[in-house]
């Protein structure tokens, strides 16, 4: 059986933090055409979780990239 492959480009930040379950993990920071915003996450471990977000030169939202750190 063939999976649906997940999409990878969103329209808003809110719908690619979402796809990963980061919608309330993102400090609301906005993010400029065609930029990366990382920032840590206090999760409650010892050294948080990083999230990493690229806006295209289009305006679309790459899925996060996210790991506990340490």
């Amino acid at each position: 059986m063939r999976q649906t492959p997940k999409p990878n480009l969103f329209p808003t930040l809110s719908e690619a933090l979402e796809a990963e379950g980061l919608l309330g993990a993102w400090d609301g920071s906005p993010i400029a055409y065609n930029q990366t915003l990382g920032q840590t996450y206090n999760d409650g471990t010892k050294y948080g979780h990083y999230i990493s977000v690229y806006r295209t030169e289009t305006g679309l939202y790459e899925r996060p990239v996210h790991y506990k750190r340490g």
